[in-house]
């Protein structure tokens, strides 16, 4: 991926700026920014290209979450079991391993009640392009490798769960 002038500390201080509605938000507000956004996208540029941009600002999301928000320094299963317990915290998703090669580093996950498809009408098609980029970023900071990460099941696409092929690139 290409570098980026995002930095962390562009989240700026929001206990600070916030007193008095703090961190938290609803998920339509959330959803309200990420499908507007799809929208002018996908107007602009395309669907082929709006979910290249949704995949890297997911990655460059999720490299930063990882340097930020986890510790880098643990074993591959501490580490999953802290990567599961923040996206509980910060209400993002709840994360389960159904298959897992550690040798390979090759997986398979669900986030269900995730924030962009958890509830949403069927279209047929996945949807959660920046969650790719989001977990690609995250295991890619980790190991220091490249990953190739697919949705393969999806809310709108009729499932009740969003599944995800985790594997390394050669």
């Amino acid at each position: 991926m290409s570098a980026s002038r995002f930095e962390w500390s562009q989240l700026g201080d929001i206990q600070g700026g916030r007193p008095n509605l703090g961190g938290d938000t609803r998920v339509a507000v959330y959803r309200l920014m990420q499908f507007t956004l799809r929208s002018v996208l996908e107007k602009e540029f395309g669907e082929d290209r709006m979910r290249s941009l949704l995949i890297q600002a997911g990655y460059l999301a999720g490299s930063e979450f990882c340097r930020n928000v986890l510790d880098t320094g643990l074993a591959l299963g501490p580490f999953i079991a802290q990567l599961h317990a923040k996206l509980l915290e910060l209400s993002i998703g709840v994360l389960k391993v159904e298959k897992a090669d550690a040798e390979r580093m090759s997986f398979v996950v669900t986030v269900s009640e995730d924030l962009d498809c958890s509830g949403l009408p069927l279209a047929g098609t996945t949807v959660c392009d920046y969650d790719e980029g989001f977990l690609q970023g995250i295991f890619e900071a980790y190991t220091g490798q490249a990953f190739m990460v697919k949705e393969v099941d999806c809310w709108s696409t009729g499932e009740r769960t969003c599944r995800f092929a985790i594997h390394p690139l050669p």
